[in-house]
């Protein structure tokens, strides 16, 4: 039978596209379930910021009208404007394993980005660096974390079937928490605390801390931020979006601060811990019982792994060990919380920055991802 592609046009039609992940991961160990509720809310042209400057589609792949894929066509036009390309998006691709299934999904996207004149496709992107992005290529035995992708080792198969190439590639870490903060490590932060004449801010008061620094903090991101692959900065919507999303359900102990003299924020670091077991256990649902599930992670029974989030340094800082200053804040936090390994989440592969950073913590590179390109023909 052919496979029709259509496009959402309806709400109904949006939970299908949305429920269709949890139907092909149903039961996988490694996939983590994206919380529905925030996949409505992301979709939503009046609730995600996003959409002031990118424009969406959705589309569904069906076979003997049974769903088979799905794939959302998406152009932001800051990221486009910023690095001088006409570039169309795909993200959140699911499909069976049946090349006819891929290629008409991504000639689907393909076709919409040329209807818009866009010259090539890449993807998995979603609409900005705090969606999901990159394929796994490595790691398929892996738990996946809350803010990333699982797929089947077949699909960057496909990829390539269909012509597409290495865009870019994102390498991911497990790193073990010590018991012991090495002595090095300690004498190394204290020297540039000292040296540059920085301190450590901490917070008990979300409140406060949105009001003191919630701004700087997404600031600080825009400027550190802006040279890797693909970033859109921020706009003041989104900031203060995330603002009210994310600070209040962070534990403010693992949020580390490092401000100058004058009270300016120099470097965030931001975790939490993984919430990948409880969304498995809620299947993507707050209800009836995956708020509890949350919770316990959050609050009450923590895991062993938790979740590096953020870790942003102002850009005349980087290169000068001030990223060291945030560990040494949070490495006896983690001790004392019962941590055992911490994730890194994505990393672009060349941002040595980043990755130097873990050399004292014997660091396991245990996943990888990619975006994949194609000129639009």
């Amino acid at each position: 039978m052919a496979i029709t592609i259509k496009k959402v046009a309806s709400k109904k039609e949006l939970k299908r596209f949305i429920r269709f992940n949890y139907q092909m991961y149903k039961g996988n160990p490694y996939s983590v379930p994206d919380l529905f509720d925030d996949m409505l809310n992301t979709f939503n042209k009046k609730k995600n910021a996003a959409f002031e400057f990118c424009e969406a589609d959705y589309f569904i792949a069906y076979k003997d009208d049974k769903i088979v894929g799905r794939i959302a066509a998406i152009i932001n036009t800051r990221a486009n404007e910023k690095w001088n390309k006409k570039e169309v998006r795909f993200g959140w691709i699911d499909f069976i394993d049946e090349p006819e299934v891929s290629e008409a999904l991504l000639k689907t996207v393909e076709q919409w980005g040329k209807e818009r004149s866009m010259t090539h496709i890449v993807g998995p992107l979603g609409f900005t660096d705090f969606d999901a992005e990159g394929m796994l290529i490595d790691g398929y035995d892996q738990l996946s974390t809350m803010a990333t992708i699982y797929n089947f080792p077949y699909y960057p198969e496909h990829m390539e079937k269909h012509g597409y190439e290495k865009e870019a590639d994102w390498v991911e870490f497990k790193i073990a928490v010590p018991d012991v903060m090495p002595e090095r490590y300690i004498r190394i932060s204290e020297m540039i605390m000292k040296k540059y004449n920085l301190r450590i801010k901490k917070y008990t008061s979300s409140k406060k801390i949105a009001a003191d620094y919630g701004q700087k903090i997404f600031e600080l991101m825009n400027e550190a931020y802006s040279p890797l692959y693909g970033y859109s900065p921020l706009t003041q919507h989104q900031i203060d979006q995330y603002v009210k999303m994310y600070l209040p359900i962070v534990d403010l102990r693992m949020i580390s601060l490092i401000v100058d003299e004058n009270e300016e924020l120099v470097a965030v670091g931001l975790s939490m811990p993984s919430l990948s077991e409880a969304l498995q256990k809620g299947n993507g649902r707050l209800l009836p019982i995956g708020w509890y599930h949350l919770l316990k992670a959050l609050f009450l029974k923590r895991p062993k792994i938790l979740d590096l989030l953020l870790v942003a340094v102002k850009p005349e800082y980087q290169n000068k060990g001030v990223n060291s200053l945030l560990f040494y804040d949070l490495l006896p936090i983690y001790q004392k919380m019962g941590f055992k390994y911490a994730e890194t989440n994505p990393e672009l592969e060349d941002n040595g920055k980043i990755q130097a950073q873990w050399s004292y913590f014997d660091p396991k590179l245990h996943k990888r991802r990619r975006a994949f390109a194609k000129e639009i023909s």
